[in-house]
């Protein structure tokens, strides 16, 4: 099956009491025995679900995976990830990484004793520069939050490998309709399936896949034992979700690649991020190892102020955190996304207060560059009138 057939159909296939075209909801948090002699394949819901077992399928089914584990939200899939780590270890972590993912590993990971070195994915060398006796997991994303960089996912996973590390790579930006990171070699996949996966913006969850027989083991026994799962209507909420992804990311990509272009020439941008634009420096990276550059666009601005000013007067493009839904949304990284760290660390990773973040939805694109437009004007006209 390919691609769009396998999101409708794996794991999907009518109930076998009434052949309902779209799985029931499991809305039961324990099954009944037959017997003592006889333990039921699934008997709770916080360990699994028949509604939990059909998504990670499908799942699995997309990223060309053996194991899939689903979760109540993509740092709880992180999470998932880094319990593989113990007191003692060292975590290689990307300097371009989500800010939840940073405050994880700043915050409490410190607190398990686990450090922490960081690596700049752009630079290979820069892994074995950083790498300890004691390191033992790698973290990395592409594209990237928010810069919207791209590495060489085959490149960097073959690095971990030769240097015994496991990798990890967060693909919730390009999400499996783009790119399929075991495909490439890497040891873990993570998603926030709450963005493209899902897609509507109406549930939150995560999901961890790998090839890797014991990785899988040892995660499912970490969810069971702590409990981060998802509800059985979360679980058909992404599965709904889930059908529609190929049609939807086709459309995030072509509207993003609009509105990119329109960007650029928009008065007062000093600069556009985008992996579709010739001028992106990994554009030709991203041809190659992507089958599309998202629907994620970042522009920064002339000053801080305007970028606040455009982001207060969009009206089809709404101000809020999270990405990846139909619906267009603009996100200030230094308040939201990003908040967790100080401004001399958002510098450092080329998060200036100068920056907005757009999650390009399936709107129509002229109706997308029209308000961005007409944002941009009204912003600079009362930024440069006179008090």
């Amino acid at each position: 099956m390919r691609f769009a057939t396998k999101a409708i159909r794996v794991g999907q296939d009518p109930d076998a009491t009434h052949r309902a075209v779209v799985a029931p909801i499991w809305q039961t948090s324990t099954f009944a025995w037959n017997s003592l002699d006889e333990i039921p394949p699934i008997d709770y819901t916080r360990c699994t679900n028949p509604g939990r077992i059909s998504l990670e399928q499908a799942l699995a089914s997309l990223e060309n995976a053996k194991h899939c584990t689903v979760f109540g939200s993509g740092m709880a899939a992180i999470a998932a990830a880094f319990s593989l780590l113990e007191n003692g270890d060292d975590l290689l972590m990307a300097t371009d990484i989500y800010g939840g993912t940073y405050r994880l590993a700043d915050v409490y990971l410190r607190k398990q004793g686990v450090t922490y070195s960081s690596f700049d994915a752009s630079d290979l060398s820069s892994i074995a520069a950083a790498v300890k006796p004691n390191s033992k997991l790698l973290i990395f994303e592409s594209p990237t939050n928010p810069n919207l960089r791209i590495s060489d996912v085959a490149a960097i996973a073959a690095e971990a490998r030769r240097l015994g590390l496991i990798s990890i790579f967060d693909n919730t930006f390009a999400s499996p309709a783009l790119q399929n990171p075991l495909d490439l070699g890497v040891d873990i996949v993570v998603h926030s399936t709450t963005k493209y996966i899902s897609g509507h913006s109406d549930v939150i969850g995560g999901a961890l896949l790998t090839n890797d027989c014991d990785i899988a083991h040892a995660i499912y026994e970490w969810s069971k034992a702590y409990g981060p799962v998802p509800s059985p209507f979360d679980c058909w909420l992404s599965l709904r979700g889930l059908k529609t992804m190929g049609i939807r990311v086709r459309e995030h990509c072509r509207n993003a690649q609009a509105v990119a272009e329109y960007l650029v020439d928009q008065p007062g941008v000093t600069k556009v991020h985008y992996p579709g634009l010739s001028t992106h420096p990994d554009h030709e990276l991203a041809k190659r190892q992507m089958k599309g550059f998202g629907g994620m666009v970042s522009v920064e601005f002339e000053s801080a102020a305007m970028a606040r000013a455009v982001a207060e007067r969009t009206k089809v493009f709404l101000l809020a955190e999270s990405l990846g839904g139909v619906e267009s949304l603009v996100a200030y990284p230094p308040l939201m996304s990003h908040a967790t760290m100080t401004e001399e660390q958002r510098l450092e990773r080329g998060i200036p207060p100068t920056m907005l973040r757009l999650s390009v939805g399936i709107e129509d694109a002229d109706d997308l560059c029209e308000d961005l437009g007409l944002a941009i004007a009204s912003a600079r006209e009362a930024l440069l009138s006179p008090v």
